[in-house]
């Protein structure tokens, strides 16, 4: 029996994976094909897992990696940014070099023992659709709960509150690495609030970058000031009564106790 050593190359910003081969590949696809939905397609992935993975890719970057492209029927199509490129290009150089790193160490695998430990990685998964990294600016102590600051890409704020057992067992003090975790579902959208006064602290006002309606539901994503996007789920009913559609103001609101925040391990 033959053995043969494998791996792959992973990126990760503050301990939250940005993307391996298969999200580099789709955002070389988007550069080569130029829209999200041939994209999409050359990686084997459907229209909503492209724009999910891509807008996660986002939030995590601190910047946009794709945008539209202007002209052309429809608006136009879909390029990398510099940012994205530049991306594209790093990952392909250090997928190349590993690669090398990788066979080398295969080939020596004669000399290993018939048998070995095979350690598997933990990795965190989470139903939360929208995952923000950043860092605590703010921390107010109470009694029993604790109110935390977090500050996002683009400089937008999360208030969380959280218990005091919890602020102490994740080490949260100002200026330490964290991560926001909030359910699409617990997100409010809003348009035309003006000045009106609300009892959720968190109100994050962006633009409607992809609205994705279901038989019920309606999914939509709002593109924040500095890169970032925030997605909800609103009824399909709602969503056409406030005629939500790419473009449209509007702002994701919803409560500090509907905030989960963690560290990297």
């Amino acid at each position: 029996m033959s053995m043969e050593l494998q791996g792959n190359v992973w990126v990760t910003i503050d301990g939250q994976k940005l993307g391996g081969q298969d999200r580099v590949a789709l955002l070389a696809a988007v550069a080569s094909e130029g829209s999200i939905t041939a994209a999409a397609r050359a990686v084997g992935l459907s229209y909503k897992g492209a724009w999910d993975a891509i807008e996660a890719m986002n939030n995590l970057a601190g910047e946009p990696l794709v945008e539209r492209a202007a002209g052309g029927k429809g608006g136009g199509g879909t390029r990398l940014t510099r940012r994205g490129a530049q991306l594209v290009e790093n990952f392909t150089k250090l997928h190349a070099e590993h690669q090398r790193f990788v066979a080398h160490l295969s080939s020596q695998s004669h000399a290993l023992a018939d048998d070995f430990l095979l350690i598997q990685k933990m990795k965190m998964k989470t139903s939360a659709r929208n995952q923000f990294s950043g860092k605590v600016v703010a921390l107010k102590h109470g009694a029993v709960n604790d109110e935390v600051v977090l500050e996002i890409v683009g400089g937008q704020r999360i208030v969380a509150t959280i218990t005091r057992d919890s602020t102490d067992s994740l080490g949260l003090d100002v200026g330490v690495e964290a991560f926001a975790l909030i359910k699409a579902s617990s997100v409010i959208v809003a348009t035309e609030l003006g000045d009106a006064r609300l009892s959720a602290r968190n109100r994050l006002a962006g633009t409607v970058s992809r609205v994705q309606p279901g038989a019920v539901n309606t999914e939509v994503s709002i593109a924040l000031p500095g890169g970032g996007v925030i997605a909800a789920i609103v009824t399909r009913d709602s969503g056409e009564a406030l005629a939500l559609a790419p473009g449209v103001e509007a702002c994701a609101i919803f409560k500090a106790s509907s905030v989960i925040i963690g560290t990297p391990a």
